[in-house]
């Protein structure tokens, strides 16, 4: 069985950085990811979206983000596509999967597995064809008919990026108001090639002549009509899996994993960072996940070698 001193769960960017920041400190470090490429939600969700908060950084993509994360750290520290299902305890080791053993684990699993959740209409394989819950590639619909089901940040973001390359997008939404940015939806609505059908809820959907045949119907009355697209994109959201953290006995509240001051979970030796974690006043922002990355290792290390000196990268030495 392979030893480590720290395991983190969870390759998305505070997972990424986590690794990182355990590497520079000499922890011999493994992290997992269960799905086959690094990068989390950034990667999955919004890789072309401009993110405005990242210090140092007056914008980057999502995709330039996990690729300068990535960089200083060897890709044997990463293992992908690996699904952590049990943590159980040996001495001083908790023992991962039966395969690896660590003195301590860093929970950076921010939303947990997400799933997105599904159009909830009866479709088949062929319509299943023309209907996409990730987009990660815009330019692939180039001239394009296209429409883009939701009312979140994701829904408007994609709106936007597809506005860039396609002929057409139709925005679509069950409510008049949207919960994404107003900013950004001032934008769509300069945008000569963008409709918005609000409020709307499609009804029935089916493949003529190669084209996704789409049936709106208006909330609130009998009104409804028929558009045809290319291709659709649902951001209806996506739903959390924690039921392994509960399995684990980790305390969670309605927001997250309860961590102390010191990032540290109910249970000793394991950590939480990120998105995954809830305190007081606490906001769910990359940047601050990357300071509580820095604190949970700095914790970490103090424990399990206290006779070594920590040294602190800032502008006080």
């Amino acid at each position: 069985m392979k030893e480590y001193d720290v395991a983190i769960i969870g390759g998305g960017p505070v997972g990424i950085f986590s690794t990182y920041f355990a590497n520079l400190h000499g922890l011999k470090t493994i992290t997992f990811e269960a799905l086959d490429k690094i990068g989390g939600q950034v990667q999955w969700l919004f890789p072309n979206k401009e993110i405005k908060d990242i210090p140092a950084y007056p914008s980057i993509s999502g995709t330039e983000l996990i690729e300068n994360l990535s960089t200083s750290i060897n890709p044997k520290a990463i293992k992908t596509n690996y699904r952590v299902e049990t943590i159980s305890k040996n001495n001083d080791l908790f023992v991962i999967n039966s395969e690896f053993a660590t003195k301590a684990i860093i929970l950076a699993t921010g939303l947990g597995a997400f799933h997105p959740k599904r159009l909830p209409l009866k479709t088949s394989s062929i319509e299943d064809k023309f209907i996409h819950y990730f987009m990660t590639d815009p330019i692939k619909y180039k001239d394009q008919r296209v429409a883009v089901l939701g009312g979140g940040d994701s829904a408007l973001d994609w709106t936007l990026q597809l506005a860039k390359v396609v002929k057409h997008v139709t925005l679509i939404h069950r409510r008049p108001d949207f919960r994404g940015m107003e900013s950004s939806l001032n934008q769509l609505k300069n945008l000569n090639n963008v409709k918005i059908s609000t409020p709307y809820l499609p009804k029935n959907i089916k493949v003529t002549d190669n084209l996704l045949e789409l049936t709106l119907h208006k909330v609130g009355n009998d009104g409804k009509y028929i558009e045809n697209f290319d291709n659709i994109f649902v951001a209806y959201g996506f739903k959390s899996d924690n039921r392994l953290l509960r399995k684990w006995g980790v305390d969670i509240t309605p927001r997250g994993i309860k961590v102390n001051r010191s990032m540290a979970t109910n249970i000793s030796g394991i950590y939480a960072v990120g998105d995954s974690v809830d305190y007081t006043g606490r906001v769910p922002m990359i940047g601050l996940g990357f300071g509580e990355a820095q604190i949970a290792i700095s914790n970490i290390m103090a424990n399990l070698f206290p006779e070594k000196k920590i040294t602190l990268h800032s502008t006080s030495i």
